[in-house]
């Protein structure tokens, strides 16, 4: 095997947890299901994102490992992804004033918990996330 192949497939199975970390847990947004969620009491971290957008996906690899290491996040709060490519114009978005793709909100009932616009940071990311605890 050339010294570039074995790189190549180190790495990709190197990814592949992380890749499939990303998307477990999380619920994929469709008309209506915030609003269902948030009236029937639970807190939710909504996270306005593109399949294309890196920090987007750099975001959702830092809410996987706090969630990994601490399971009180998936006690306390559901995970709610909303496709900002098909949802940027409709009411989810425009009704909380959504400024672009990578911003993840914590709400809770008719409250917005906290906010962070393309933020990547640890400390911040979980800071946000605690405040759904």
């Amino acid at each position: 095997m050339k010294r570039r192949h074995f790189l190549g497939l180190s790495l990709a199975l190197t990814l592949t947890p992380l890749a499939a970390m990303a998307d477990e847990g999380w619920i994929e947004y469709e008309w209506g299901t915030l609003s269902e969620m948030l009236a029937q009491g639970d807190t939710v971290l909504v996270d306005y994102s593109a399949t294309w957008c890196s920090t987007c996906k750099r975001q959702e690899q830092v809410i996987a490992q706090l969630r990994a290491a601490n399971p009180a996040y998936d006690n306390a709060m559901k995970f709610l992804r909303v496709d900002w490519d098909t949802y940027q114009s409709e009411e989810v978005t425009t009704s909380r004033g959504i400024p672009r793709r990578s911003t993840l909100l914590v709400l809770r009932g008719d409250q917005e918990l906290g906010r962070i616009v393309a933020g990547t940071s640890v400390s911040d990311i979980q800071a946000l996330l605690d405040l759904g605890l």
